[in-house]
């Protein structure tokens, strides 16, 4: 018995068909993944200030005063340091500016007032028409980190985190003046402890022993009570 054409095309449709969902099947088989029996750990982002790890970690340590730095400063020290800085400023008595500001007489002069250099917006603004001096407070702290500092700053130099090479460095600059200024002195006060305490915040005095309300026999009378004032 013939087929006919209508046999053909249905025989040749559910011929594909079979062959699709084989192909399918065999897919699924071969590429299907499947979930772990343990799960892997999942990695959080730390938010900061948190309570974890990261929330716990130890406060930075407090900054040495510069008082305490220049007390055991080396200007000869400071002198090799300047070298690093020689590739911007002058530093000797009416030397040229170059990318920056001459830093003769440097400590204690007004902020962003050297004649004849360029001075950035931002350090304009922090030196306040120049009220701000350059103390050895603020040397300390712009040497340290310059664009920390002073938010804006034109200054390429990235900063002295060594307490003692800063130190010397400042103790260096000061010796560029015809009249050095007098060095910070520290604060006589120790830092924390009792010993700290002022003599008003110490202990009171145990009270004295109340006189004995009669006089052995033969004892000598007591002292009368100091008056109070």
């Amino acid at each position: 018995m013939e087929s006919t054409p209508f046999n053909k095309y249905a025989m040749a449709f559910l011929a594909t068909v079979f062959v699709v969902m084989t192909a399918g099947i065999l897919s699924d088989s071969i590429f299907d993944s499947h979930a772990p029996e343990k799960p892997g750990f999942i990695i959080q982002a730390a938010e900061a200030g948190g309570e974890g790890e990261a929330g716990a970690a130890a406060p930075a340590a407090e900054a040495v005063p510069i008082a305490t730095l220049l007390a055991s400063a080396d200007a000869t020290r400071g002198e090799a340091v300047f070298k690093r800085c020689a590739a911007c400023h002058t530093g000797e008595k009416g030397g040229p500016n170059k990318v920056g500001p001459n830093l003769w007489d440097i400590v204690d002069r007004p902020i962003a007032t050297h004649e004849g250099f360029s001075y950035s917006s931002a350090i304009k603004d922090f030196s306040k028409g120049g009220q701000e001096k350059w103390t050895f407070d603020h040397l300390n702290h712009f040497l340290t980190s310059p664009k920390g500092y002073i938010k804006g700053t034109a200054m390429g130099f990235a900063g002295d985190k060594k307490d003692n090479e800063r130190a010397d460095l400042i103790a260096y600059l000061r010796t560029l003046s015809d009249s050095p200024k007098p060095l910070p002195t520290a604060d006589a006060a120790p830092a924390g402890g009792d010993a700290a305490k002022p003599a008003d915040a110490a202990a009171p005095a145990a009270p004295a022993a109340p006189a004995a309300e009669k006089p052995a026999d033969g004892a000598a009378p007591a002292a009368p009570e100091a008056p109070k004032n």
